[in-house]
């Protein structure tokens, strides 16, 4: 697949035979570690990649939204002034995102008007790389037009149009890695008071990405059920968020609280120490540390929050064993699917690779995604020419 860049300015000219005003390029990401800590006001651990979605945009003077997806060779058109329309796919994103500027009366020097669009993009869709908080952040950047809005401000509004119009209760996470990334390094997302700190990775350091062939659905998954039941338990603890909860408290509170409650409240509880100690262990270069708290993260996600299927445990026990201590590989994303992440060093990625493989011969899967990557700069934002829609 051709550069997203490349696709997209293309498909921008071929449509509307001239250049784009602008170009935005939001990366996806991976989580290395602090899954579903996000909406409870904790601490997650991130990083882009190279697998980004690009929005390519333009002027339009007739007040309508047209938008061309080159990935799906499908086009959308409504009027940038009207309400929100529920559709499906990647149209009912865009709309979402649009929704949000024109109801905050934001972007292009006031309330939002019409543009012309192309989009493309490579990162995985149903794989927990955020391929959805990628297009938004995108559009946001594009939306934008006289640069008023900061990283941040733009990810909350990505954030937004996945709350309310694309119906996810989603965290701020994926949005604030997307704004955010930087080349070389996670960020320690300090997700109550959006404060980012970038946590370097070593030249030898490899972020080694493998898809399950399992896709995942947000939406469709229990992860709105998740947060729910999350908010539920705080309040029963009379605190704002899990974030601010403690084991003993969650274990003083135990005889008023069901079972499943009580486990998707320690998820998070022990989530988020985990979090804080692998910002440490890797900064530290601690192998045995960071393989460790990797581990203790998948068996939490599997056994307390559930959000784990019995394939991708298998998958993440066999790549761990092939890590021969070096590092620490679990699942990551939402949930119900998508991908496992290895954090190991660069010489032992090829016997992760090759136990993958070995992997999805069992299994009968073709092979999925299998990518080595470094952590990538966040949204980037480039002025083609004078036209600014």
């Amino acid at each position: 697949m051709t550069d997203p860049v490349a696709r997209a300015t293309a498909a921008y000219h071929a449509a509307y035979g001239e250049a784009p005003a602008r170009i935005a390029v939001a990366p996806g990401r991976v989580n290395l570690i602090g899954e579903h800590t996000d909406y409870n006001d904790g601490f997650v651990l991130p990083c882009a990649i190279d697998r980004a979605t690009c929005v390519a945009i333009g002027a339009a003077s007739d007040g309508m939204m047209t938008v061309i997806s080159a990935d799906y060779d499908e086009t959308d058109r409504f009027d940038a002034a009207a309400d929100f329309v529920p559709v499906p796919g990647w149209r009912r994103h865009v709309r979402a995102v649009a929704a949000v500027f024109r109801a905050r009366g934001v972007g292009q020097g006031g309330p939002i008007s019409g543009a012309r669009l192309a989009i493309a993009g490579d990162v995985p869709q149903g794989a927990g790389l955020s391929s959805s908080a990628a297009l938004a952040v995108a559009l946001a950047g594009a939306l934008d037009a006289d640069r008023r809005l900061d990283p941040t401000s733009l990810a909350l509004i990505a954030q937004a149009a996945e709350n309310d119009f694309v119906g996810v209760a989603c965290g701020n996470m994926d949005q604030l890695i997307a704004a955010h990334g930087e080349a070389g390094a996670a960020l320690l997302i300090d997700c109550r008071t959006l404060a980012t700190t970038a946590v370097p990775l070593s030249d030898d350091m490899a972020v080694l990405i493998i898809h399950s062939g399992i896709s995942r659905g947000l939406v469709e998954s229990a992860y709105n059920e998740r947060r729910a039941a999350c908010e539920a338990v705080a309040a029963r603890l009379g605190v704002k968020a899990l974030r601010d909860a403690s084991l003993p408290a969650l274990a003083a509170a135990a005889a008023g609280l069901d079972a499943v409650a009580f486990r998707r409240a320690r998820h998070v509880i022990t989530e988020n120490a985990r979090t804080l100690a692998m910002a440490a262990a890797v900064t530290a270069g601690d192998w045995t540390r960071i393989g460790t708290l990797m581990a203790a993260s998948h068996a939490s996600m599997r056994d307390d929050f559930e959000i784990s299927l019995p394939e991708i445990d298998m998958l993440v026990a066999r790549l761990s064993a092939a890590t021969g201590g070096i590092g620490g590989v679990r699942m990551t994303g939402g949930g119900f699917g998508g991908c496992v992440v290895a954090l190991t060093r660069t010489d032992v990625v090829p016997a992760l690779r090759a136990a993958a493989l070995a992997h999805f011969a069992r299994v009968g899967r073709t092979p999925g995604l299998i990518h080595g990557c470094r952590p990538a700069a966040g949204l980037r934002v480039t002025l083609l020419g004078p036209a600014q829609p």
